[in-house]
């Protein structure tokens, strides 16, 4: 059984959202704590396509920055109860997008809400990070600031 090697990579990191198709790169705080991973979503509003649920939302890859919102749409594959560090109980809408870290890319489950006071726009919990990834908490942006896709060589 050949052993993959796992990618190191530092408390905070580079992400781009490649399934949401939003070429931007966002800082993501990687929170080895959480389980679940979570993404800012603003104007979040709830439909159906073909009698199943989705959701249509606007990310904002930078904080205090108004420009480069992109408006998203992503099917909901579950909704979950998530207590915040705040201690609140919430539920969420979940979605599964593909995400592009370094060089790696990978699908990863994402809890929807509002982090307009948090410090990052997306946390990466440590669900995402098995098999995958290990932390090396002394570091920040490890894997450098990716490319967006369309800018790529």
């Amino acid at each position: 059984m050949t052993r993959q090697r796992l990618l190191v990579i530092g408390w905070r990191e580079w992400i781009t959202l490649s399934g949401l198709a939003c070429p931007t790169p966002i800082k993501a705080k990687i929170d080895t704590g959480a389980a679940t991973s979570a993404l800012h979503a603003s104007k979040l509003e709830r439909f159906e396509v073909d009698g199943h649920p989705w959701v249509r939302f606007t990310v904002r890859p930078h904080q205090r920055r108004t420009g480069e919102a992109m408006r998203v749409e992503a099917p909901v594959i579950d909704e979950r109860r998530v207590r915040s560090s705040n201690g609140k109980s919430e539920l969420r809408p979940v979605i599964e997008t593909e995400i592009s870290l370094g060089e790696q890319v990978w699908n990863v489950e994402f809890t929807l809400t509002r982090r307009n006071a948090m410090g990052f726009r997306i946390l990466l919990g440590r669900r995402a990070l098995r098999r995958r990834a290990v932390v090396d908490v002394s570091s920040s942006y490890r894997l450098g600031v990716p490319l967006p896709r369309d800018e790529e060589a």
